[in-house]
């Protein structure tokens, strides 16, 4: 970044390792944070052992040190340059955001000058962003309430997490092992998964039938009652098929109505991760990295770690500059000449300057593009916002939906047809299907066109026929719908719009809410198996351990984000919020030291019989800390039966869930996703016993190799 200025500022730079210097502008760098604030036993030695009776600890004043003797040498020079006496004026220049502002303000204030400090205030890394940015330095003194909500965000963090993960640790160690890690974002966000888990787990399935209809002329219903599409009873299913099948039957009604479906708003950062997981399956920390590699190093988009999704309205003079740049890209010069050619662009929608805080929507630059230069996954990331940019200045996509409901014996079938009367915005992405509208599991499927059908015409039923189901857990989190319920701390909404209103609720910032999530998994509360995240037994035990405290609780968290933001805003008292945090701090270290130490023994699932021995002695299969074990076990010298099922197979916990499978029909139901070989490469496969009652992989590629206990073969399971 120190780079980019210098080439867009003038006169002739000298490189000097540590800063760049010019007769006019000295420039130098922060990397990432060069201070953090000190541990607990740096205020005070006898800290360092860990005792409920010195918690909580709060600190009178907190202090910071370099992050390393990288960060150390770093400072060394900035702090130099700042005690210059040619040096009169002070511009930071660090990331326009919250955290930017913690960076320079930890600098200056540790390196004892007192010079004027001016703001450089940019979106964008294009030479001419930044010129102008260097036009219109904004007083370093109005910034200070970001300041102020910088530092209690890093204050509060640091009470809740130290104090709580000392009192967590020191009561439960014994039953979950090591350190247990707690955090003001960090559990509430583990809580959601373990709550998705734990109804999983207790997730019972039922049997239940659908009765589909075929008629002439050429459509096919699906019978309903109601609300209901479901029979819970075969019987009475099987009773519908034979009374309606050969049958003649008539169309009771038939709806016509047409539909308009709005562009998407623009994208801010938690948007677009969750798009890139939806469609590429990259992680949040996948699609922050590329989002700043194509800000910084390519200039080709707009600030990335941004919570709006809408524009400024200086920004109108580039919106079209910024299509024209678009227009030369093959795959978006149709829908970027359809914008060029409007005489008023549509920005009711696209510019609202109460919905921009800090940075704007994230948008491409009104620079030229060199596609050529980017690297697949920037090429990727960049389709995204080209596409929605464009997109918003398009039509509505206009439908003709058709609902027909067909009676027959005194059974009604409903039909439902969609037909695009006008692609609108959804021909800039070629009118794909609707991919991010999931359908529930047993909705109708929206035909294309239909034959016409008159109310009151005769038809025939050709053929009928009843489909066995089983009503399904809900799905385990992906990236995409965990960003979602942390941008909403937990509450399901699905409109945009609604959505935009919770915001300031969330867990979290769309900055951190990456590294939030590989934090879990670092701690091992959390693991990737394929596109979902699964709660592993140390995340249950854990929230298990919690159970009712506030600090699991998202909107207690939600409700602090909102707090920090009035304080960025100058509506909130830092003081005040800095209490409230203390006072917190103090309630979750006493509720911890009061849990009973048995009632956190982790509760262990029994799984039925021994396949190996149950039947002759009724030993049974139960859980334990690294396996699923016949009970005959009792030491390495009296082994029992010796039937295991390990937890971990090839870096994969192995569910309950799982285990049942295996031990009820000797292979899981579906192909498994999550494994990774020696090689550290993720790979499918269904888990089989075989005839030695061992777990083997059986390969969707015929391709078989046995998954052995941990001793035998550290690399694949642990």
């Amino acid at each position: 970044m120190a780079r980019d200025l210098t080439g867009a500022l003038s006169g002739v730079f000298q490189n000097k390792d540590a800063y760049y210097e010019s007769d006019d502008y000295a420039i130098t760098f922060a990397v990432g944070h060069l201070l953090e604030l000190i541990n607990p036993e740096d205020y005070d030695e006898k800290l360092k052992k860990w005792r409920m009776a010195d918690l909580p600890i709060i600190p009178d004043e907190f202090r910071v040190r370099p992050r390393d003797k990288k960060a150390e040498k770093q400072l060394k020079e900035i702090y130099k340059l700042l005690k210059r006496d040619d040096i009169d004026r002070v511009v930071n220049a660090c990331d326009a955001g919250r955290e930017g502002e913690l960076i320079f303000s930890y600098i200056y204030e540790t390196s004892g000058v007192d010079k004027p400090v001016e703001r450089l205030w940019i979106s964008s890394m294009t030479k001419q962003a930044i010129r102008e940015g260097f036009e219109r330095l904004r007083p370093g003194a109005e910034l200070r309430p970001l300041e102020a909500a910088a530092r209690s965000r890093a204050e509060a963090d640091w009470l809740v997490g130290m104090n709580a993960t000392r009192a967590a640790t020191i009561r439960g160690r014994a039953w979950v092992g090591g350190v247990v890690s707690l955090g003001r974002v960090q559990t509430p966000t583990l809580a959601l998964i373990t709550k998705r888990e734990r109804e999983i787990q207790a997730f019972v399935p039922e049997p239940y039938w659908l009765v589909h209809a075929r008629f002439d002329p050429r459509y096919e219903g699906l019978w309903f009652e109601g609300d209901e599409v479901r029979l819970k009873d075969g019987k009475r299913a099987d009773e519908i098929v034979a009374k309606v099948s050969g049958k003649d039957g008539v169309v009771e009604s038939v709806e016509r109505k047409e539909q308009s479906e709005r562009a998407p708003l623009l994208y801010d950062l938690t948007s677009l991760q969750r798009d890139a997981n939806r469609r590429f399956g990259f992680s949040a920390r996948r699609t922050l990295q590329t989002a700043q590699s194509l800000y910084e190093g390519k200039k080709a988009i707009t600030y990335p770690r941004t919570s709006s999704r809408f524009l400024s309205g200086d920004l109108v003079p580039q919106l079209k500059p910024t299509a024209a740049t678009l227009q030369p890209i093959e795959e978006y010069a149709g829908a970027a000449r359809f914008v060029l050619a409007l005489e008023q662009l549509p920005l009711g929608r696209v510019v609202n300057d109460a919905r921009v805080d800090d940075h704007h929507a994230i948008i491409p630059t009104d620079v030229p593009h060199d596609l050529h230069s980017f690297s697949p996954d920037e090429r990727r990331v960049f389709d995204l916002i080209a596409r929605r940019f464009l997109a918003v200045f398009f039509p509505p996509a206009r439908y003709a939906r058709t609902t027909v409901v067909t009676e027959v014996e005194g059974e009604r079938f409903r039909t439902r047809g969609k037909v695009t009367l006008d692609a609108g915005w959804r021909g800039v992405y070629g009118l794909e299907a609707d991919a991010d509208k999931q359908r529930t599991e047993d909705e109708d499927a929206e035909g294309g066109e239909l034959p016409v059908l008159e109310q009151g015409q005769k038809v025939k039923c050709v053929e009928a026929e009843s489909e066995a189901k089983e009503t399904k857990p809900p799905p385990r989190y992906s990236e995409a719908t965990l960003l979602s319920a942390m941008e909403t701390a937990g509450k399901l909404i699905d409109d945009d719009e609604l959505r935009e209103a919770m915001k300031e609720r969330g867990l979290g910032t769309p900055a951190t809410r990456a590294e939030t999530i590989e934090t879990l998994i670092r701690r091992e509360y959390i693991e990737r198996a394929g596109k979902e995240l699964q709660a592993t037994p140390k995340g249950l035990q854990v929230i298990g351990m919690l159970e009712e405290h506030k600090i699991t609780s998202p909107e207690l968290t939600g409700d602090w984000e909102k707090k920090l933001s009035d304080i960025e805003h100058g509506a909130g008292k830092r003081d005040a919020f800095m209490r409230e945090i203390e006072q917190f701090t103090g309630e979750i270290v006493g509720q911890i030291s009061e849990l009973d130490k048995e009632k956190l023994r982790p509760e262990r699932v029994e799984l039925g019989l021994c396949p190996r021995c149950g039947a002759e002695t009724g030993e049974i299969i139960r859980e334990n800390s690294r396996a699923y074990g016949c009970t005959s076990w009792k030491s390495r010298e009296e082994p029992g039966c010796g039937f295991v099922i390990w937890k971990r197979v090839a870096g994969r916990t192995i569910t309950p869930e799982l285990a049942r499978q295996l031990l009820e029909d000797r292979k899981t139901k579906e192909v498994v996703s999550g494994f990774r070989s020696k090689a550290g490469k993720p790979f499918r496969a269904r888990l089989v016993l075989n005839d030695e009652d061992k777990v083997e992989f059986d390969f969707p590629t015929p391709r078989r190799t046995s998954a052995k206990e941990p001793e035998a073969e550290p690399a694949a399971a642990e």
